[in-house]
């Protein structure tokens, strides 16, 4: 099966000096689970990029190693691009420095731990996720980001738009390497269920902070977007265990699959998103 080529945007983002951790001032809980998501990317994707590295010289396709070398480089550049945002975060809420050390020590130990294979698994995995988060945004964005800040809201549109972009890298990759759709399950098992667990502890930690802890109204929201993204995400998941199932049978989102051809590769950037409160 042939595949287009996965780009190179080295995105750099720019934030304003009066930036607030809770960028979203009409829906702060939204902004919390962004940030908690946020954190878990400077430890995450470079497990995942160590995981894949180590068998691109192993694979006997020299397109699809060629593919999965510029597949890290956009995983490289997104988990950059989150350790900046996330300095800004624990500098404003320290508490957290404490959840990004937990994070550490878990996918250390999962590298430490894993076997080649599960690793790669894990990998693929984490992009079906991942492709599930941006298969729900994508329908989501205006009601979710209208009002924000509008760097933060390109910063995680941008990343997920990249990950619709390379949805069938790692999963090539694993199935090039073992195949095996168990292994392909607990990996991706695994990796929902840390980031699900690190985004409630992440997002809990942050309400706690700004003291909207006991908010109905924040909890009413946090539960009815979880559950919209549980409904599309776990039957995602369910299909790409299916035998003979390839990324490419899924329909990508329209709006972040275009919206990337906005990047200006003389300023390596993408065009502020904006949705107005008017709009």
């Amino acid at each position: 099966m042939t595949e287009q080529p996965v780009p190179a945007r080295q995105v750099q983002f720019e934030y304003p000096d009066d930036f607030r951790a809770m960028w979203h001032p009409y829906k702060p809980e939204f902004a919390a689970a962004c940030n908690a998501l946020s954190l878990g990317m400077p430890y995450g994707e470079p497990y995942v990029i160590a995981s894949v590295r180590k068998v691109i010289d192993d694979l006997e396709d020299p397109e699809l190693a060629a593919r999965a070398r510029a597949y890290l480089t956009q995983e490289r550049n997104h988990y950059r691009q989150h350790r900046r945002l996330n300095t800004l975060l624990t500098a404003e809420m320290p508490g957290l420095s404490r959840i990004e050390r937990w994070l550490d020590r878990s996918y250390r130990w999962l590298a430490r731990k894993g076997s080649r294979e599960f690793n790669v698994a894990f990998a693929a995995g984490f992009e079906a996720v991942a492709y599930s988060a941006a298969r729900w945004m994508d329908r989501r964005r205006n009601a979710l980001f209208r009002g924000s800040d509008s760097v933060p809201a390109t910063l995680f549109l941008w990343h997920l738009a990249e990950e619709v972009e390379h949805k069938s890298v790692a999963h090539d990759v694993g199935a090039a390497v073992d195949g095996k759709r168990s292994r392909y399950a607990a990996g991706m098992i695994t990796s929902f269920t840390m980031l699900v667990w690190f985004i409630v502890l992440g997002t809990v930690a942050q309400l706690w902070s700004t003291r909207r802890i006991f908010n109905p109204l924040a909890w009413i929201r946090l539960v009815w977007w979880a559950f919209g993204f549980a409904m599309e995400a776990l039957p995602t998941m369910a299909i790409t265990v299916l035998k003979g199932h390839h990324p490419s049978d899924l329909a990508d989102p329209a709006w972040l699959t275009t919206w990337l051809d906005q990047y200006d590769a003389a300023t390596d950037t993408m065009p502020l998103w904006d949705a107005p409160l008017a709009a």
